[in-house]
């Protein structure tokens, strides 16, 4: 059954493919995040170590939220790795062991990257396709990034 919120189904399907490029993007960070968190090492690996997986953790979260608001709006959320892999703006990781800097300086700048997209999409939900709640839902998602990539950029000085 088609929820009845007051949005066109164009437009609620225009957010739903939105919400879907962004769980492709928070499930490869996550991915990304947790590998890191698996195998840093070096001076501060404890610290980096705890640092990794408070953010997984909070990426995990976000990737349950997302979903969930995909399903609220009337859609089927994405779950297989080639359908991530299609949809992310971000890429992976090489298999090759990265420093410390080089991890923090990945992470950090696919934060940035999902920051910049979400001010885009946020505008999008609310302007374009009717979409307070989205806009807002994408509002705390974007603040949390935010708070990640300074604590991620403190690091690199």
């Amino acid at each position: 059954m088609k929820p009845k919120l007051g949005i066109s189904e164009k437009h609620l399907n225009k957010v739903i493919e939105l919400l879907m490029s962004l769980l492709a993007d928070e499930f490869i960070l996550y991915t990304k995040t947790r590998k890191f968190h698996w195998n840093v090492s070096g001076n501060s690996f404890i610290e980096l170590h705890v640092l990794f997986q408070k953010q997984y953790q909070e990426l995990e979260a976000s990737v349950d939220l997302m979903a969930e608001r995909v399903n609220k709006l009337g859609g089927i959320a994405i779950g297989t790795l080639k359908e991530f892999l299609a949809l992310t703006r971000l890429s992976e990781s090489p298999s090759k062991h990265l420093t410390q800097k080089e991890m923090i300086t990945q992470l950090l700048n696919d934060h940035e990257t999902i920051i910049i997209q979400l001010r885009s999409d946020i505008e999008e939900c609310i302007g374009k396709n009717n979409d307070a709640g989205t806009g807002d839902f994408l509002t705390g998602i974007m603040e949390q990034h935010e708070t990640t990539s300074w604590v991620l950029r403190r690091y690199l000085g």
